[in-house]
């Protein structure tokens, strides 16, 4: 099967007709919001027409941008050093400040509107794109002066973004040096990363220090890349008034405290059992002091489970149907329909991500297939974030963009379909084996999300003062390790580098990217029970939830399934269902 995906559904190439006519109708387009912008809003006369015809420039012009932007960025994901695609993105985001203006004039007429709930309801569109426009007005107490704000725009593209880039690409092109088979080797990072799933215990020890090793090459541009993006940040939410840079990303996430607290809370609680199954798989592989951070990943049991990536489609897309047609659908034209791009090769981004394209009612998703059982997991995660832009296709496209707590539900929710269907056909054997995979998944989704909740809040405490040193970073990372992973983990073998590793924490407009992971698996684990109690039943909402999560915070849209997200009792009872599956796999050895 083709393992790499085509793009020609955006565009043929950079040269295109069709892409320099986007190109051209985004200056237009950009003109046009501007100057009517400018002209219109000097009053609050006609509101409820002015608000129609803002919604329908915003969305031509944001579909043709993301449309563009999509093209340049997948591009470059698998070929970093692709000159047009570059060279397209940095054009683009010097266009998106063009944006803030017309956004910004339109944020503050939209905060002087008396009886914004009486101009909405008069309006289908409006009511259509309520909760985008009472965002926006919710959202003026943060925003600066036009000024201000075009300037913070324009300098955000020589500073966060130009190191989010720098750091991409330094990660993109690092080859490690290592012995393979008696053979001195330079491999992509991607490549040897993998090798933590190796069979071979000293493979796996050897990929984890050559990787360590290769890090030094890169660490204080990384350091760098990083103290300019979280500088950047604290002095812009400082500047906007949010108490700190965590109460601007609860706000984006639709997300509140109480919320963040009741799920930290119970994550916290659960340590132990997970510290407990670090012991016992360090006790199966053979270690006295805990799991050193190389066998993290480690198979453990006989069995060792191989798919060729034909297999892997066949699989992912038979299971989905026990599930739903629709899903199942979506998956065999994904695959079928070449949107995804499997194959490691250099030059490639390492690790899996999911692009959704509403404008064309399709998704591109890159992986690094191996062929290892964790590969096709990671498959159905990224189809699971595919069908949650299927379920959002007969929405508008404001209302497509879903936050980031809620993006990992139907992505863990696909994996849980994947992992119970390969339990129910597996020799004991790889049944054990399948057990001890999900349960190391939910463990870095939990455990390892935590140390990363926890470096990121100290990094931003320590950032205030200043810019942290390599060696500073490294400290931070570890004794973040030492506080999630407890005795669990072996403390001479710890990954001082994950810093440098985690794409999250280069990002300015993602700030801990990390709590959002295990929001998604613990209310996805609560979604699945729900399912396993209501069968067919359950499919149908499921589906209507996943197409609301555009337009609804996050509270609402558990009360769709009963939830209430603010209950700490809510998240024991998803974390008890891990506990079960960890005191069932001690009990198998």
């Amino acid at each position: 099967m083709n393992m790499r995906w085509s793009l020609d559904a955006l565009y043929p190439s950079f040269d295109s007709e069709q892409c320099q006519s986007d190109r051209e109708q985004v200056n237009q387009e950009l003109t046009q919001l501007q100057q009517w912008t400018k002209e219109q809003l000097q009053d609050h006369t006609q509101p409820a027409a002015k608000m129609e015809t803002y919604i329908k420039l915003v969305t031509s012009l944001s579909q043709r941008l993301y449309r563009l932007f999509a093209f340049a960025e997948l591009t470059a994901s698998t070929d970093a050093k692709n000159m047009k695609a570059l060279q397209l993105i940095d054009q683009l985001q010097e266009k998106s400040v063009e944006l803030v203006e017309p956004s910004i004039l339109f944020q503050k007429w939209l905060g002087g509107i008396d009886r914004l709930p009486e101009v909405i309801a008069s309006s289908a569109l409006l009511r259509e794109h309520e909760y985008y426009i009472t965002e926006i007005a919710a959202k003026n107490k943060y925003s600066l002066s036009e000024r201000e704000e075009i300037i913070l725009a324009k300098m955000k593209n020589t500073g966060s973004n130009a190191w989010s880039k720098l750091q991409e690409l330094l990660l993109s092109t690092l080859l490690v040096d290592i012995t393979v088979d008696g053979e001195r080797k330079q491999l992509p990072l991607p490549v040897v990363r993998n090798m933590a799933y190796e069979q071979d215990p000293e493979v796996r020890k050897n990929a984890y220090f050559a990787e360590l090793e290769a890090y030094k090459k890169v660490e204080e541009s990384s350091a760098a890349s990083l103290n300019g993006i979280k500088g950047e940040v604290i002095t812009v939410s400082k500047l906007r008034a949010y108490r700190s840079p965590l109460e601007k990303t609860l706000l984006d996430s639709r997300m509140d405290e109480p919320t963040l607290e009741a799920m930290l809370t119970a994550m916290r609680e659960s340590l132990p059992v997970f510290h407990k199954y670090f012991r016992k798989k360090a006790e199966l592989l053979g270690h006295q002091n805990g799991l050193p951070f190389y066998d993290l990943f480690a198979p453990v049991g006989e069995a060792e489970m191989k798919f060729t990536y034909e297999q892997a489609r066949d699989f992912i897309v038979k299971q989905f149907g026990t599930f739903s047609p629709k899903l199942s659908n979506y998956a065999a034209k994904a695959f079928d329909h070449h949107w995804i791009d499997a194959e490691p090769r250099e030059g490639k981004r390492g690790g899996a991500f999911c692009h959704n394209l509403h404008m064309i009612g399709e998704s591109r998703i890159l992986s690094n297939f191996t062929g290892s059982f964790n590969d096709v997991s990671t498959l159905a995660h990224e189809l699971g974030h595919g069908y949650h832009g299927e379920c959002l296709n007969g929405e508008s496209f404001l209302n497509s963009d879903y936050p980031m707590p809620i993006a990992e539900t139907a992505s863990i929710f696909c994996e849980t379909i994947i992992t119970n269907a390969a339990l129910e056909s597996a020799t004991p054997e790889e049944a054990f084996s399948i057990l001890e995979q999900d349960i190391s998944s939910a463990a870095q989704v939990i455990v390892d999300i935590y140390s990363r909740y926890l470096f990121e809040s100290w990094l931003f405490e320590q950032r205030e003062h200043g810019s942290l040193s390599v060696d500073e970073l490294k400290e931070l990372m570890l004794k973040a390790q030492k506080e999630a992973y407890g005795d669990g983990l072996d403390h001479n073998y710890l990954h001082p580098y994950m810093w440098v590793c985690k794409p999250h924490y280069y990002s300015a407009d993602l700030n801990f990217y990390n709590f959002p992971y295990a929001f998604g698996l613990l209310f996805s684990k609560g979604l699945y029970a729900e399912y396993l109690q209501r069968g067919e039943a359950f499919v149908n909402q499921y589906d209507y939830l996943l197409s609301v999560t555009g337009k609804m915070n996050i509270a609402d849209v558990g009360k769709i399934m009963s939830v209430d997200v603010r209950s700490v009792q809510f998240w024991r009872n998803s974390l008890q269902l891990i506990a079960n599956d960890i005191e069932r796999f001690i009990s198998l050895r």
